[in-house]
């Protein structure tokens, strides 16, 4: 396990149950939109990486034969092996996996989805060709993860860090684009989706010193022109940030018949 893995089983593996009713990770806009663009069929095997609480894979479940959820944390596939019992669901498998060394055949999906997790990932092109070795010809890669503007990447990158030390990098959307060309992916689908984050709900998700707390809520006030526009903290009479907007990155991709 390398480090920023560490940092990872530190960051979530206290924190799997606030995970489980989190509205963003639980309910977000994206959860349904995934399936409702993937259109999982009965017959196909889907693989969720770095599952977490499991909501991803526990959507699937429903469409598909069979999802194997990975996560490198014990603590979050317990969570989500819960969640899969509570609503009667027996066809999810549980696999603890390194997102950029996944543990299975070539050729063994037929969807592979990862939802709000590249960020905390070391090496995304490595994850991008472990998705792109595992899939079947013809088969379907789903991501959904915050990205950040070409202008202010490293400002959003900083207050996400300070948070949550595992945050590595929000890919821009260029960026994502990219990757996906790098390994064979064809874009069939792109969209962002918006979600307002309550400021305190945030903070209490990691357990975030106060100290902290107070020096992420500056950097939300004080924000630069472009990232104050990426970010739109509102701000009460008081002076108090009560939220800020983060940004999804939606993305659809197809592996070809013929690689």
């Amino acid at each position: 396990m390398n480090l920023n893995q560490d940092l990872v089983t530190q960051q979530f593996g206290p924190n799997a149950a606030a995970y489980a009713v989190s509205a963003t990770h639980a309910a977000g806009e994206s959860l349904a939109r995934v399936v409702e663009l993937v259109q999982p069929q009965p017959q196909w095997r889907a693989l969720d990486v770095a599952t977490g609480a499991g909501h991803m894979a526990l959507a699937l479940a429903p469409h598909v034969r069979e999802v194997v959820a990975s996560d490198i944390t014990h603590e979050m596939l317990r969570t989500a092996e819960r969640l899969a019992r509570e609503r009667g669901l027996a066809n999810v498998n549980y696999k603890r996996a390194d997102a950029m060394a996944l543990p299975f055949r070539i050729f063994s999906f037929d969807l592979v989805t990862c939802r709000i997790a590249p960020h905390h990932f070391a090496r995304v092109d490595r994850f991008a060709a472990e998705c792109a070795r595992v899939l079947k010809p013809g088969g379907v890669l789903a991501i959904v993860d915050n990205i950040a503007p070409d202008d202010a990447a490293p400002y959003v990158d900083s207050l996400e860090r300070l948070r949550d030390p595992s945050h590595v990098h929000c890919l821009t959307a260029s960026e994502w684009l990219r990757t996906f060309a790098q390994y064979g992916f064809v874009v069939e689908h792109q969209e962002t989706l918006s979600k307002r984050m309550n400021f305190a709900t945030w903070i209490n998700q990691q357990k975030t010193p106060p100290d902290t707390e107070r020096t992420l809520a500056r950097m939300l006030r004080e924000a630069p022109a472009a990232a104050a526009w990426w970010l739109r903290p509102e701000i009460d009479a008081e002076g108090t940030v009560t939220s800020f907007r983060l940004t999804e990155g939606l993305f659809v991709c197809r592996i070809p018949h013929q690689r």
